[in-house]
């Protein structure tokens, strides 16, 4: 199943405290990346707070790979979770009443 899980920056923690983390958690999303967990990460121009694509078997098995994050466990980020099935609105398009 497809999941969408969208960083949220917990408030009230500043810059000075996510830089002693930022290695190990670029090497724990690669180790995500690679392992096809994670199969697509970007920022929001806006926010700049991450957007991820993970294939995983539902919203809890995506959740416990999140939670291994550097920046999670420290309290730093969160994430909002949305599981994704195919869109399937074309149909209606093409139906033929009778």
């Amino acid at each position: 199943m497809k999941i969408l899980a969208i960083e949220k920056e917990i408030s009230g923690n500043s810059n000075n405290d996510y830089l002693p983390h930022m290695k190990t958690e670029a090497l724990r999303v690669w180790e995500l990346y690679e392992s096809e967990v994670i199969r697509e990460i970007y920022f929001d121009k806006i926010m700049h707070n991450a957007v991820i694509i993970m294939e995983c078997k539902d919203i809890e098995e995506a959740r416990a790979n999140l939670e291994t994050l550097p920046l999670v466990k420290e309290g730093l980020i969160t994430f909002d979770y949305f599981a994704l099935e195919p869109y399937t609105g074309f149909s209606r398009l093409f139906e033929q009443k009778e």
